[in-house]
């Protein structure tokens, strides 16, 4: 599962009744891990629904599209958390969040949450030049990277894109050697140097876990 559009989930796979229960409200190139690491804490308590992973191709969007959400799913649950970092909103969705009452995972986007944001920071400096992909990206990297660049029909297009990069960083939440295989191989595509890194799922976890035990 790759993304979830319009569809709220408990564990059964059926139809949430929401009373009493807590709401995720998420990207939707964060299901599979969400999923995840419900199964493996059994947080059989927190329902999830996504908003489509491609809104991140417009993020002027994903504001609207959680404030609607939230709106849809209030009056049903006890909870509700919103799991996206800003995303490219310039901190539009965090001020929505505030005034709605609902909490969202801190970050400036995943890349950073999947590898702690304390430790991303500390990076940001050296890594400048870096390109992230993550496992959701990995697998979609045709549908999320390639075609919406148009690279498909200009390749050409590729050395004035990512003339300013120097490497590509594959942030892996699972240890899978057809996505590793797959991240060397998009490396290659773009012609950056490649550089594997096993973060799973970081801030990710921690900030669920925290929302979980309430």
């Amino acid at each position: 599962m790759d993304q979830i559009s319009d569809s709220t989930l408990t564990d059964s796979g059926l139809p949430a009744t929401g009373t009493g229960r807590i709401l995720l409200i998420a990207c939707g190139a964060l299901a599979r891990e969400i999923l995840d690491l419900k199964t493996q804490n059994r947080w059989d308590h927190l329902d999830l629904t996504c908003l489509p992973a491609k809104l991140h191709l417009y993020p002027d969007k994903i504001t609207e599209a959680v404030t609607e959400t939230v709106a849809k799913h209030r009056k049903n649950y006890h909870e509700i958390y919103v799991v996206y970092a800003d995303c490219g909103t310039g901190g539009q969705l965090q001020t929505r969040c505030d005034e709605l009452g609902v909490q969202m995972v801190k970050g400036p986007h995943c890349y950073s949450f999947f590898e702690g944001n304390t430790a991303f920071m500390a990076r940001a400096e050296d890594e400048i030049s870096a390109f992230y992909l993550t496992d959701f990206l990995v697998r979609q990297f045709d549908a999320f990277v390639w075609k919406p660049m148009g690279l498909h029909r200009h390749p050409e297009l590729r050395d004035m894109i990512f003339g300013n990069y120097t490497k590509l960083v594959y942030q892996a939440q699972t240890d899978d050697p057809a996505l590793r295989a797959k991240a060397e191989d998009c490396a290659k595509r773009l012609g950056l140097a490649y550089e594997f890194r096993a973060t799973g799922y970081g801030d990710l976890e921690t900030t669920l876990k925290s929302w979980a035990d309430r």
